[in-house]
């Protein structure tokens, strides 16, 4: 073995660890990465110290446990910040505010909330503040319903039954049954609302951003707006504008 591949081995099991524990979505034990990996003992555990100690993954209380801590989730969100033509991008969410008159973003999952990559804000002067790189919880949020949604049902189960369905307004929903059949449907018509779920007097429409030939969801693009000058009824006319803007946005990706 030469010493390039001498170096690069050891990264390279690293990065196939890494890959690992964000495929599953959910946290791992070091038994259980031994039986996915098929790797040694003594090598899982090795390296799950060596990661940890560089703060990319972190042990869950009781310490059996291990899931992606915050310094590698930022890195993801840098490195898919990066990949982004923003330019474009930025241009169709331009041209979708332009049409419905009110503020529109592009999310994507990150960990276990929501991370907005881009947002175009209305001409109006109320407006709530929500930049690039701001996080949201994803069981009361139109885009983190939709991403929710998305999963499969085991990954779906996982996610939910760590997360705490805080309830934020008097319409958050905060039991797991009624946030289960709401998914669900979901799941079926293919775009999610957020009614006042968030923030008070706010309501949102989200719809998919899907490569072509693929069902799974990349991205969320999303029409954002005050109650006082939208309402969700008249928030969800503007699907056939969020849904055009969704396929453009797709094709930023190809």
């Amino acid at each position: 073995m030469d010493d390039e591949s001498a170096v690069s081995r050891p990264l390279l099991r690293q990065f196939e660890l890494l890959e690992t524990m964000a495929r599953e979505a959910r946290a791992l034990s070091g038994a259980e990465l031994v039986q996915l990996l098929g790797w040694p003992k003594p090598s899982v555990h090795r390296l799950l110290q060596q990661m940890e100690a560089a703060e990319l993954l972190r042990r869950e209380p009781g310490g059996h446990r291990y899931t992606l801590a915050p310094r590698l989730l930022r890195l993801a969100d840098s490195v898919q910040a990066a990949s982004i033509p923003q330019g474009v991008r930025h241009a169709v969410l331009r041209q979708l505010v332009a049409q419905v008159g009110e503020s529109c973003n592009l999310t994507a999952l990150s960990g276990a909330q929501v991370h907005y990559l881009d947002r175009v804000e209305s001409a109006f002067p109320l407006q709530m503040e929500l930049r690039p790189g701001t996080r949201v919880p994803l069981h009361c949020s139109a885009s983190g319903k939709l991403f929710l949604a998305s999963l499969a049902p085991r990954k779906r189960d996982e996610m939910l039954r760590s997360l705490p369905l805080t309830g934020y307004t008097p319409t958050t929903l905060t039991e797991r049954k009624a946030l289960d059949a709401e998914l669900n449907g979901i799941a079926r018509q293919d775009y999610a609302v957020d009614a006042e779920e968030f923030v008070q007097g706010l309501v949102c429409v989200a719809v998919p951003v899907r490569l072509a030939g693929s069902r799974a969801v990349r991205c969320a693009v999303a029409l954002q707006a005050p109650v006082a000058r939208m309402t969700l009824a008249q928030a969800l006319q503007h699907l056939p504008h969020l849904r055009q803007a969704a396929t453009a946005l797709a094709r930023t990706w190809s």
